[in-house]
């Protein structure tokens, strides 16, 4: 398996990044499992941000993943399709940490890197 298929699978799970910390940092009580969307309405803080975090992945993977099988599909040179897959993991942990640190101008930024990533793969196969 490539190294851009092995980034697809970690980029599925990346959102779950933002949950962990958003219901751990959060102290969700036990009873709250039971409506936790309800629960992540009500938090606020560094814990709703890691929360809309991972709302912004589960948006983001789509692209990612299909510009990663259409770039192979289309016979991408696999060494850069590589890179781009893992900038692109580079680049959603980097806005991890800006989301959850509360720096909005740097998040943009971080973020438009990783749809740069997302765009330029989808252009490989061009």
């Amino acid at each position: 398996m490539s190294i851009a298929y092995w980034c697809v699978v970690i980029a599925a799970f990346l959102p779950f990044l933002g949950t962990l910390a958003a219901k751990i940092g959060g102290r969700m009580p036990v009873s709250a499992n039971h409506n936790p969307r309800e629960w992540l309405d009500q938090i606020g803080g560094w814990q709703k941000r890691a929360h809309w975090y991972q709302l912004n992945s589960f948006e983001a993977f789509p692209a990612f993943a299909a510009a990663v099988l259409i770039a192979t599909e289309l016979q991408a040179p696999q060494a850069r399709i590589d890179q781009l897959a893992m900038a692109f993991i580079g680049f959603r942990l980097a806005y991890f940490v800006c989301y959850v640190a509360d720096w909005a101008t740097l998040r943009s930024l971080v973020w438009f890197g990783g749809i740069a990533c997302t765009l330029w793969l989808f252009l490989l196969g061009a």
